[in-house]
């Protein structure tokens, strides 16, 4: 399915419910298959998370994860130590271009029982679960934070918990600290000093509890660069949010603060206000946050400003090549765009092409982050429902701020 948006007078002052955090629903799934006493509230209902929910459920040997790439890593690690159960944990085509070597090659140090059965360092994956003897491993600071997430996850059920070191510079820190801080909601104990992570291990049976998942950061992007493009004064609300939140995209309030987006805090939601703004060329490092390039780069095409964005060496390895997607697609409309192995650089531009169609390269964000460019031309999103990856009522909210959405299969 394919969507035309039309430029449409955005309607002001709504109220949106934002699905659950993937990453803290994905995360949570994981300890609740480890210690049943926990109640979830909030999850997410992207497919990312359905599909992690039934793997964990599954009684089936093959196990096939489709697109999802957290569901992966983390549950590689979880059936690593699943006692007295064999799966092949497979994926799309490509998922199997994916690597997973570094987080394979972690857990067979501690004692892991895991074969490749194609393509050495990518999945499929045979997985025998054991009680892992090891309980010290080592991992390069700067590779993705769900490897590190992963280990720290199951690691509350090892006999001897872990001692990770993390050698060199920590990227994508706020994802470990989510990953730690969920953990301690469980009441197990940990450290996180210098480049060293220690988990002890957990109770057997903690005290039954029941914890509420914070809406997610990178849904709420979407509208942050809606408002960004909008006249002064157009605003939203969005639940469920705190001030204090867990999720390192969080950080795209104070970013979206230069684009004349300001955010009011309440007791359990934000409201996005667009004030009068001359926005200025953008010097970012998303080391931190890159799930959140491609809606600030296609934020910043769409006000006429250059922006220099660096820290993105993750994003080759997602869904697609998101650095060349994002060139690729940025100069269909008229962009001026370089790239590195782990940067972008887009030129101001006074000029946005119309009716231009976007291909989404099977990524959920490229069609997220391009939708919003509606606000000043017509634009088509190819595959459009690839938003059910992380944000299934996409459209339906995109529609009900005013948009004009025409589905053409």
């Amino acid at each position: 399915m394919d969507v035309k948006l039309r430029p449409q007078v955005i309607f002001n002052a709504l109220t949106f419910n934002i699905t659950g955090s993937k990453s803290e629903t994905n995360r949570l799934l994981l300890l609740k298959a480890l210690y049943p006493e926990i109640n979830l509230k909030n999850t997410s209902i992207s497919d990312d998370s359905e599909v992690m929910l039934q793997a964990l459920s599954s009684l089936d040997k093959i196990i096939d994860i489709h697109h999802a790439g957290t569901a992966m890593r983390f549950l590689t690690a979880f059936f690593a130590i699943l006692e007295n159960r064999e799966v092949i944990l497979t994926g799309s085509l490509r998922m199997k271009e994916r690597p997973i070597k570094i987080l394979v090659d972690a857990l067979q140090q501690l004692g892991a029982d895991i074969q490749y059965l194609e393509n050495e360092g990518f999945p499929p994956l045979r997985i025998k679960g054991k009680k892992l003897p090891g309980n010290k491993v080592s991992l390069h600071a700067n590779v993705s934070s769900q490897y590190i997430s992963a280990l720290l996850l199951i690691a509350p059920k090892m006999q001897n918990g872990l001692t990770l070191e993390l050698v060199g510079d920590i990227t994508s820190r706020p994802y470990i600290n989510m990953t730690l801080d969920l953990v301690r909601e469980l009441g197990v104990e940990t450290s996180f000093i210098g480049n060293v992570i220690v988990v002890f291990p957990g109770r057997e049976h903690p005290a039954p509890r029941t914890l509420t998942v914070e809406s997610d950061w990178s849904s709420a992007s979407y509208f942050y660069s809606i408002i960004a493009m909008a006249s002064a004064g157009t605003s939203v609300t969005l639940k469920t949010y705190k001030q204090n939140s867990l999720q390192g995209d969080a950080a795209i309030a104070s970013i979206y603060r230069d684009f004349g987006v300001d955010t009011v805090y309440s007791e359990s939601s934000i409201t996005l206000i667009k004030r009068e703004c001359e926005p200025k060329m953008q010097f970012l490092s998303l080391e931190n946050t890159p799930d959140i390039a491609q809606t600030i780069a296609v934020t910043c095409f769409g006000l006429g400003i250059g922006c220099e964005l660096a820290g993105l060496h993750t994003l080759k390895i997602k869904e697609t090549d998101r650095l060349h997607a994002l060139k690729t697609e940025l100069e269909k409309l008229g962009a001026s765009v370089s790239i590195t192995a782990d940067s972008l650089t887009l030129k101001p531009s006074d000029r946005i092409k119309e009716d231009v169609n976007i291909e989404t390269y099977n990524d959920h964000r490229m069609a997220m982050a391009f939708a919003p460019l509606a606000v000043n031309v017509p634009i088509t999103i190819r595959d459009a429902e690839v938003v059910s990856k992380s944000y299934p009522d996409f459209w339906k909210d995109f529609e009900t701020m005013g948009f004009n959405v025409l589905k053409m299969m």
